[in-house]
């Protein structure tokens, strides 16, 4: 999740969670933004996060990694607000028949509804994809 915009820009899906479905997430969002300059990547603790794949990912990609304290949820809010929403409106909606089913439905909710169609008080009741062309149309429009 980029926190400037709430957007969802790297993820991996996985029956288990393994150092190798968090490096192909963290491919997956440098593969998006192509990030330049100081980003940084904020985990929680988990053994796939510190894993030597994730770090050699985050180093070669000249990104910064920060984690929060142990048991310290308020670090991860963002994105733990994100996983109950997942949850609710795709995971528990109904018995999945196939996890192909649950995989496309996921990437749906992700690319469609949530990063394109769900509106956000903190972003000013826009969309992630509608706050993110705002910023840049207005950084754009001021550099000129």
């Amino acid at each position: 999740m980029d926190l400037f915009s709430n957007r969802i820009v790297g993820y991996a899906i996985s029956g288990r969670m393994t150092a190798d479905l968090a490096v192909g997430a963290l491919r997956a969002a440098i593969a998006r933004r192509q990030p330049d300059g100081v980003v940084i990547v904020h985990a929680d603790r988990g053994s796939q996060f510190r894993a030597r794949s994730f770090q050699a990912v985050l180093k070669a990609a000249g990104l910064k990694g920060s984690m929060g304290r142990v048991a310290s949820a308020g670090d991860n809010a963002a994105m733990e607000s994100f996983w109950a929403l997942l949850q609710r409106n795709v995971l528990n909606s109904q018995a999945w028949r196939t996890r192909e089913d649950l995989h496309y439905a996921i990437v749906h909710w992700i690319e469609h509804t949530y990063n394109r169609r769900r509106r956000q008080r903190g972003l000013g009741r826009l969309t992630p994809v509608e706050f993110e062309l705002a910023f840049t149309d207005n950084a754009a429009q001021a550099a000129a």
